[in-house]
């Protein structure tokens, strides 16, 4: 998800989540963060520095160990801001799963779930589809094998009759006996395994699962939050009872000081 490209506003094209948050070009100025970054943070930055060298790649240690999936420092900074703000309700009662994304940019939040959306119904289908899948290939793979032995022993059954038109011997008739036993065991075979391969295909098909969309993806109009007017009353709230607080308790104070004096 974060090598997708979104819309995002400081950018004239849609740029992947990765290089919007790695370029410079797109960073906010943040003097605290930036002083952080240099002095708390300089470790952190060494340690990417050394993991991020190129490792020899002639050295079969190194070729086993590079074909394991990693994920950069950064790469695993990026994932969990992009899924710090991603969520993801699944209604058990119902049967329907909900996705959002809260960020600042209305746009890119509506690219994001339906990136996630769309990763997300990959998902699902492969695993609910990846056993009967290698159940397929397998059957498929018998029914390539019972093909090819079948035809074999059709096309050798066909040549011993052509050689053979005036069976007259006792050896001909047993050795056509004997082709035909095996060409007929080998058809059975091979109807066995091709009605198998149908159910399977079937199975597969039927495995397979259908997602409907219930509400689609949209840009949304209104802020989610921070919620401005419950904000505002909050506030009033604490200035009203710090201010009775401050009248009631000031004179108490008073004393106290002129006591102290």
């Amino acid at each position: 998800m974060i090598y997708s490209k979104y819309s995002f506003e400081k950018s004239d094209k849609p740029i992947s989540y990765y290089e919007y948050a790695t370029n410079e070009e797109y960073a906010s100025f943040n003097l605290i963060g930036l002083i952080k970054k240099y002095t708390i943070g300089l470790p952190g930055i060494l340690i990417e520095v050394i993991k991020g060298e190129s490792k020899d790649l002639s050295d079969p240690i190194s070729n086993t160990i590079n074909t394991i999936e990693r994920l950069t420092i950064k790469e695993s900074k990026i994932i969990k801001s992009v899924f710090d703000n991603l969520s993801f309700n699944l209604n058990n009662k119902e049967g329907y799963i909900s996705l959002s994304y809260t960020s600042g940019e209305p746009t890119l939040s509506a690219e994001v779930v339906l990136a996630a959306q769309k990763q997300l119904q990959k998902y699902i289908t492969k695993f609910k589809i990846e056993k009967v899948r290698s159940n397929l290939e397998f059957v498929e793979k018998s029914y390539d094998e019972a093909t090819v032995n079948f035809e074999n022993k059709q096309a050798e059954l066909a040549r011993f009759r052509d050689a053979n038109k005036n069976l007259s011997s006792s050896m001909a008739r047993t050795q056509e006996e004997r082709l035909t036993s095996e060409y007929n065991l080998l058809l059975g075979i091979y109807s066995e395994i091709a009605k198998q391969k149908e159910q399977a295909k079937i199975a597969v098909t039927e495995t397979t699962p259908i997602l409907t969309i219930i509400e689609p993806v949209t840009i949304p109009t209104e802020k989610s939050g921070p919620r401005r007017a419950m904000m505002l009353v909050g506030f009033i709230f604490i200035g009203v009872f710090a201010g009775i607080g401050w009248i009631l308790g000031y004179p108490y104070i008073k004393e106290i000081f002129e006591k102290v004096k």
